[in-house]
């Protein structure tokens, strides 16, 4: 995509890079974990014969160090420290109670050989790993069946040297399931906040079967080039706040997930309540994603205060005939947009099942979509919104949205059904009823035209937790 030289490009470009990470907020959405809780015992990975410096591998001393603190977890739990150094390693599993806290001169290293990572069974909501049938390697940061963890620092920085397994993907010689940096499963009271994540060699953190996760002031790098890479991806999961992130990566910067068609649909859980607060980033991909596999459901997602550049697009929703599951209720507010391809993108035929087994009757339920508030310069294609013939998308409603737009036919839509005001470029055909007034009720988060989004109690939910 060609870069507009204008001066409205470089007024929205100042305006992203003055909002990143390492702005000092003035409110937070999330409920207040505090990330410097005093553990009354604490612990340097160095005592158990760690070693920094890049080349030996550590993967003994924090499995040492973590077996050593687990006696401590119910007696105020523990805090392991990583120093400054690179400490290189193989996966590790965490323990409830725990802070792994890192210098700001640390760098806890991937190991680069493959057998470092185990391989585990796969996810029940996935039926088999996302890549191969079987199983899938571990992540270099694990946690199953945990509660009150933290993983923490004054932005050190987890680095998982992904790109041999870019390669092997690339080249097609994988056995199993690329890892992720950091999985937490089946766990509760999870903070993320204050570190770097880089060079993942799949998905970087991944919550899955997760309540009560806030993921705060994080960044997350990897080449654009680089496959899969996503950022952060709620999986299954409830009471999600991701707030203060700046993501730079080769696929969807924020994607929301519950499982894979047949699998998911039995599995049966949700993801839901989900709040996204001050996000900017980049991709070849979207800024936020929900699906593709969505089959147990995805719903009561805000996401607000949202900065998208250089991507391919910014929102989208990703489903097909044989997941199943629905998507409801998202609202999505304040988006600034520069240089995207396509604004607003559904896709209705994703494709991409596990096996065989699927039944493609199982249609998703997509309904009652917000998004509000918009300004774009240099934006390809205003949307691109296409659902399921005898399945259409209802109560998409759109407010509020300028964009600067190439294409000579802005909106492309078919299968879909919703509302809008104040649309420019014109909104296609399927969208042109308005909301107000009587269909303020049909849009999600819409029914009361005067409040503003600033006196809207998003994180209501969360605070009371």
């Amino acid at each position: 995509m060609k870069r507009p030289s204008t001066l409205v490009y470089v007024i929205l470009l100042l305006a992203l890079f003055s909002c990143t990470p390492w702005t000092v907020w003035s409110s937070s959405l999330c409920h207040e974990v505090n990330s410097d809780v005093v553990r009354p015992h604490s612990v340097s990975i160095t005592d158990f014969g760690a070693v920094g410096d890049g080349v030996t591998l550590n993967t003994k001393a924090f499995q040492n160090a973590i077996f050593y603190l687990n006696s401590f977890s119910d007696k105020g739990g523990a805090k392991l420290f990583v120093p400054a150094g690179q400490w290189l390693t193989g996966s590790f599993d965490l323990i409830s109670h725990l802070t792994l806290s890192l210098d700001k001169d640390a760098v806890i290293l991937g190991s680069m050989n493959t057998d470092d990572w185990p391989v585990v069974d796969p996810l029940p909501s996935y039926g088999r790993g996302r890549e191969l049938p079987g199983g899938r390697h571990k992540s270099l940061i694990y946690g199953c069946n945990l509660t009150d963890v933290i993983i923490t620092g004054n932005n050190g920085t987890i680095d998982g040297q992904g790109s041999i397994w870019w390669s092997r993907f690339q080249n097609k010689t994988l056995n199993y399931t690329r890892p992720h940096l950091v999985e937490l499963m089946n766990s509760t009271g999870i903070r993320v906040a204050n570190l770097t994540f880089k060079n993942s060699p799949f998905w970087t953190i991944h919550p899955v079967y997760c309540s009560n996760v806030t993921v705060q002031n994080v960044t997350i790098l990897a080449p654009l080039s680089s496959p899969n890479t996503d950022g952060i991806d709620p999986d299954s999961s409830d009471n999600v706040c991701i707030e203060d992130c700046y993501i730079s990566t080769g696929d969807d910067l924020i994607s929301i997930k519950s499982g894979w068609d047949e699998y998911g649909i039995s599995f049966g859980r949700p993801s839901t309540n989900i709040i996204i607060h001050r996000l900017v980033g980049q991709t070849t991909s979207a800024g936020i994603a929900i699906g593709s596999e969505m089959s147990g459901g995805v719903s009561e997602v805000h996401a607000e205060d949202i900065q998208i550049f250089d991507s391919r697009s910014a929102i989208r929703i990703k489903t097909s005939p044989g997941r199943g599951g629905y998507i409801r209720n998202i609202y999505i507010a304040n988006l600034t947009l520069a240089n995207v391809d396509i604004a607003i993108r559904f896709s209705g035929l994703y494709g991409e099942h596990p096996d065989d087994a699927y039944d493609p009757d199982a249609l998703p339920i997509i309904e009652r979509i917000t998004v509000t508030d918009v300004i774009g310069e240099n934006v390809n294609r205003a949307g691109l919104l296409q659902g399921i013939q005898g399945d259409h998308f209802v109560n998409i409603c759109l407010l509020n949205i300028t964009l600067s737009v190439r294409k000579k036919v802005p909106w492309n839509c078919s299968y879909v059904k919703g509302y809008s005001d104040l649309v420019s470029p014109e909104i296609c055909e399927p969208l042109k009823e308005r909301i107000f007034p009587e269909h303020s009720s049909d849009c999600y988060y819409l029914s009361n035209p005067l409040k503003s989004s600033s006196n809207r109690n998003k994180g209501g939910w969360l605070m009371s937790w």
